[in-house]
């Protein structure tokens, strides 16, 4: 995937590039099963995960906790994702990102947001379109950027930590809430695992 729409983010990639040349420092595209029954989305890459592995939610400490829950629940055949080529493989299931690239301190601008969602949409579509059953928001972001790529009001949608909406699609699909799961919300206790596991049983009991 190749993006230079937003100049900021590309300038910032291109300074990570020149920092750390082993890094992957473009656009991070979607992980997981061609025909995914569960989409997950989450905010951006990470410095030092998926914008030096090339792979969402890999090799730094957001992804521990939500690979972890998918291999218990099945829908991984590993429960640690450490870089993109150790074989862990997704069962019926993708992950991405609202924002393609990494942004500075992590917080992408809204105009960034924005532009990247034509990315999400046309994923979002995909999905419905085939065998798509729950979408994952992980964190408010994510859950607003959801609904702006299906033309949805964020009004009648609120985000909140184990909200379940049932979304007006040709097909039964379900959008679930989590905190994300970052190292900032983990050790914070604001998502124990706990929390975030329950959220996962509940799709795998409707799926």
């Amino acid at each position: 995937m190749q993006c230079t729409q937003c100049p900021r983010l590309s300038d910032f990639l291109h300074s990570v590039r020149s920092k750390y040349p082993d890094y992957h420092a473009q656009p991070v595209v979607a992980f997981g099963d061609d025909h995914p029954k569960i989409l997950i989305v989450g905010l951006a890459p990470g410095m030092h995960g998926a914008n030096r592995t090339g792979r969402p939610f890999t090799g730094d400490h957001a992804g521990i906790l939500l690979y972890q829950t998918l291999y218990k629940f099945g829908f991984a055949t590993k429960p640690e994702s450490i870089a993109a080529d150790d074989e862990l493989q997704l069962i019926g299931c993708r992950i991405t990102n609202a924002v393609k690239c990494l942004p500075p301190e992590n917080k992408p601008l809204p105009q960034e947001i924005r532009q990247c969602n034509q990315y999400l949409k046309n994923e979002l579509n995909e999905f419905i379109n085939q065998e798509g059953k729950a979408i994952v928001a992980l964190g408010l972001v994510a859950h607003q950027a959801i609904l702006k790529g299906l033309q949805l009001s964020a009004k009648s949608y609120l985000f909140g930590h184990g909200n379940i909406h049932t979304l007006p699609t040709e097909n039964t699909v379900k959008l679930y809430d989590s905190y994300h799961c970052s190292r900032y919300n983990t050790q914070t206790k604001r998502l124990t695992c706990e929390m975030f596991e329950q959220v996962f049983a509940k799709i795998a009991s409707e799926l």
